[in-house]
């Protein structure tokens, strides 16, 4: 049976995802997005899209005394997300069908997000980030520095990167200019983005 989410195959693999990555609050990446988060003014209201169940990408920022919004294609993963995070805004939608709850953000974060979307996705939701984020506004995305494509480990399905530069020249065409990158100690690479 054909699956009716654009959660890229995740809503078929919800209750393995969130029996592990979903509920470890120390997890890969917790610590670059708290290290990230630092560049942003206190109280900053933060997009996670792809947030997954919030942790333990959300949890790090709303510690830090952030106003986050999370976006996710998953029912039962947003799901998930409601009941560890009653009061945090989250819509069950894909990426690119989220109007982004029609604000501005201070940030955007989309940790293991962008290499699951289709490459001309992936370029649609760099322009549709642009486009919420605040002049200044900063961007953390996680994507391998090589392009290519790989199966993905919990779904199978294929999953895509535009690489480094392509990354880089699709920032700078909408307003933003690449800041950084950096790799964590999960082998995974972010890109770090400023809103000029």
């Amino acid at each position: 049976m054909a699956n009716p989410y654009k959660s890229n195959g995740y809503e078929d693999v919800a209750a393995e995802f969130i029996a592990g990555r979903g509920r470890n609050s120390s997890g890969v990446g917790a610590s670059v997005v708290a290290d990230w988060s630092q560049t942003l003014p206190s109280g900053a209201t933060v997009l996670d899209l792809g947030c997954g169940t919030g942790v333990p990408i959300s949890q790090a920022l709303i510690e830090r005394g952030f106003k986050v919004y999370g976006v996710d294609a998953s029912p039962t993963i947003v799901a998930a997300f409601r009941a560890r995070f009653p009061s945090v805004p989250v819509e069950c939608a894909a990426v690119e069908d989220s109007d982004f709850f029609a604000r501005t953000f201070d940030g955007v974060v989309a940790w293991g997000l962008f290499f699951l979307l289709d490459p001309e996705v992936q370029l649609g939701l760099i322009k549709k980030v642009a486009g919420v984020l605040q002049s200044g506004g900063r961007l953390l995305f996680t994507a391998p520095n090589e392009s290519g494509s790989w199966p993905d480990v919990m779904t199978g399905r294929c999953q895509f990167s535009l690489g480094y530069e392509e990354y880089r020249k699709a920032l700078e065409a909408e307003g933003m200019l690449l800041v950084g990158t950096h790799r964590d100690e999960g082998e995974n690479h972010y890109y770090l983005a400023q809103k000029m």
